[in-house]
Parts: C-alpha cells; structure tokens; sequence
C-alpha cells in the first residue's frame, strides 16, 4: 500500500461545525438579499421625456358596421386580417382590411381595403381599393408599417388554373403620394 506524500488535511472531513456554519452562512445571505435588490422597471419614459406631437390618441378606424364594396350573393363579407397606421401622415390612423366572402369551400379571392372615418363621423367608410376581387389574390404576409402596406399576392398565371393552386406569387408595397396610394414597380411575378 502505498501512502500519499501529502500529509491530511483538516478541513478534508467534514463536522458538525461545518454544516451549522453553511446553514448560517446561506440564511443570512437568503435574509440579506432584499436589501441588495435593485428598484422597479418600468417600460414607459416619464411624461417629460417622451418623443413626438403632444395630440392625443385617436383610435383607428374599426371594421364592424363597414358596407363593403365586395359583391358576395347570398354569403357575407369577411374580414380576414386587419392591421392600422397612418398612411397619410395627417395625424389620424387608416385601418386597412383583407376582405373575402365567407365560402365554405375553395379558396374566395381577397380584396384589400383602406378604411378612414372623418373626424365628426359615426361609422369609418372606405376610401381606397387596393386589391379588387376580380384580381383573384390571395393575400399573405399583410404588414402595415411607417406609413406603408405591404403584402404578398398568390395569384394565377392564367384564367385556366383552379382557385385552390395559385402559380404566381408577388410583394407589393403601397404608399400615400400625391393624394393616392401608389404601389410599388412590382418585382416579376415569381412561379410557385
């Protein structure tokens, strides 16, 4: 048997002593520890420091009790997606929805709507067709964001291809210019 050239050490064994002092050691730190918490966050700046117009919130534009313009027969529209910002920079927020009738099967073309309500006006109305239904889209990936619209068009190449399988796929981007909302030069219409 061979023997270590190190002689033992003390604190190798534990005591009593040793557990009693750990427990101490740990409850003071556990008693201690509110004291060193740093103070509340808060996501808000204070009144004074916040950036932008001192007007007050306006809310956008809802989309319920809104005739429209979408002929559905005896279905009834659906507002599929919604989103809201101002795209005219006049202070006041538009709510722009992606509308199709509500079929049961198949896949009913989308149409995108820009909708505003003056300032004395009960109900919003709508002031701006962006995509017709007679276009035959499908509308994904729908943003509203600094000042612009953007989406993606699932379309067809040809009136021969069925609803269910569109092969052409687009982004676009519409803008407020010179009093009418302006879509972007379209990147080629990409095959699925």
């Amino acid at each position: 048997m061979q023997h270590s050239a190190v002689p033992e050490l003390a604190h190798t064994h534990t005591r009593p002593i040793h557990w009693v002092a750990t427990a101490t050691a740990v409850a003071a730190a556990i008693a201690l520890s509110p004291l060193f918490q740093p103070g509340s966050a808060t996501a808000a700046q204070p009144p004074a420091t916040r950036p932008g117009p001192t007007l007050a919130a306006v809310a956008p534009p809802a989309t319920t009790g809104v005739t429209f313009p979408i002929e559905c027969g005896p279905l009834k529209p659906v507002v599929a997606k919604k989103a809201s910002g101002d795209l005219d920079h006049d202070g006041r927020p538009e709510t722009v929805a992606v509308v199709h009738c509500d079929g049961s099967m198949g896949t009913p073309p989308d149409a995108v709507y820009v909708l505003t309500r003056a300032k004395d006006a009960k109900t919003p109305r709508v002031v701006a067709t962006l995509v017709a239904p007679k276009d035959r889209y499908t509308v994904t990936d729908f943003t509203v964001r600094a000042g612009a619209v953007t989406a993606t068009l699932l379309g067809y190449s040809s009136p021969d291809v069925p609803n269910c399988c569109p092969d052409l796929k687009d982004t676009v981007k519409w803008q407020w210019k010179n009093g009418a909302f302006v879509r972007s030069t379209p990147t080629q219409a990409r095959g699925i």
